[in-house]
């Protein structure tokens, strides 16, 4: 007989005695609950007696759930066995013998000693990254010098490319993000000026700030976000389908081939593009302080040519290739680590952005203690 899992319960004076029919296998959707309803009919019995002979298809499945309820039976008490099985259905319910696995212990746990723990693992991998990223930058210092003393091995080409797409396609979102960024702080500065009588000063605020400080490094945060992850993400799935093991056997060096061109184009881009910041920054300021307080564009620009000089103008401008170059190393690095799972790729790329913007403004920081300490 053949269908659905049932059962037919019977009791005497000698205990009870089930009658399972039908298929007894993991696709039908009553398995389960046929299967503890057999415990639920018997509880109490003092002898439980399962007759397989009229089951007609059993796997592994079903074998473990009707194990399963006679050692729940077996639990409560009960003389449990089973009797009629065919050959096959009595070796399959012996074979896939239902084994409950209690869980270890868990060991008394400190969440202080879990945090020190975990504080000194990423001190660890920081040192580790640490190590590895100089190395990385010296392959990539050699690979460009070979370069620069073989100019035909130089991918003029590849370096046009990305520098089109790390460099020119950026240009509308850098100017608008340093031209927003350039009005608030001139509003803001206004505004806080004003309790003393000293608004013209904002202006001087929005120049120095913007060009040392404010135009480099949101554009080196904007790139890393936007240039470094398509990066990581590019040369991660070139990885995953190996096709750097492609480059590797035709002969061609992936340092050449992949990370030298970017690196020098975002190097090149990074600069122009804090200038078109640093324009746009002092625009908004500009256009923010005639609209709020009244100071023409001519008193502005003025009064920006008298409150900086030429070293507040260079001090953005130098940090620019630094960060671009640490922006560029590690989003190589990250992409040329991905393993091959999709998984991987996502986590390299969020590393990737994450170092990147990190490493960005220790570097910025680094500068400003650098600039302050000869007076530049």
């Amino acid at each position: 007989m053949s269908g659905a899992p049932t059962f037919t319960a019977s009791q005497d004076r000698a205990g009870a005695l089930l009658a399972l029919a039908g298929d007894w296998t993991i696709g039908a959707r009553e398995l389960e609950d046929r299967a503890d309803a057999l415990v639920r009919e018997t509880l109490g019995a003092r002898a439980v007696t399962f007759d397989c002979s009229s089951i007609g298809k059993l796997d592994t499945g079903g074998a473990w759930t009707i194990d399963r309820a006679l050692q729940a039976l077996a639990a409560a008490g009960a003389s449990v066995a089973y009797a009629g099985a065919s050959r096959e259905h009595a070796e399959l319910i012996e074979a896939a013998r239902f084994r409950a696995f209690a869980a270890p212990p868990r060991a008394p746990r400190s969440v202080l000693l879990d945090y020190l723990a975990d504080m000194g693992a990423a001190m660890r991998m920081a040192g580790g990254d640490v190590v590895v990223g100089v190395a990385f930058l010296g392959r990539v210092v050699a690979t460009v010098a070979a370069a620069a003393a073989r100019p035909s091995r130089f991918r003029r080409t590849s370096v046009s490319h990305h520098l089109e797409q790390f460099g020119v396609r950026s240009v509308p979102i850098i100017a608008l993000i340093n031209f927003l960024v350039g009005g608030i702080v001139a509003q803001q500065g206004i505004f806080q000026l004003a309790s003393f009588g000293a608004q013209p000063f904002a202006v001087d605020l929005v120049g120095i700030l913007v060009l040392r400080e404010l135009g480099v490094l949101l554009t080196s945060i904007m790139m890393a976000g936007r240039s470094g992850s398509a990066i990581t993400a590019e040369i991660g799935s070139m990885k995953m389908r190996e096709e750097i093991d492609a480059i590797v056997v035709m002969g061609l060096d992936p340092m050449e081939t992949l990370v030298a061109p970017r690196a020098i184009a975002l190097a090149l881009a990074l600069p122009l593009l804090t200038f078109v910041a640093d324009m746009a920054g002092l625009f908004g300021g500009a256009l923010v302080a005639w609209s709020y307080a009244g100071i023409p564009p001519v008193v502005y620009f003025a009064r920006i040519k008298a409150a900086i000089g030429v070293s507040t103008f260079l001090s953005g401008l130098i940090k620019a290739p630094f960060m671009a170059l640490v922006i560029a190393l590690i989003a190589t690095r990250e992409g040329l680590a991905v393993g091959g799972s999709a998984e991987s790729l996502g986590r390299r790329v969020t590393e990737s952005v994450v170092k990147a913007i990190f490493m960005v403004i220790v570097i910025d920081g680094l500068f400003a203690v650098f600039f302050a300490a000869i007076d530049f």
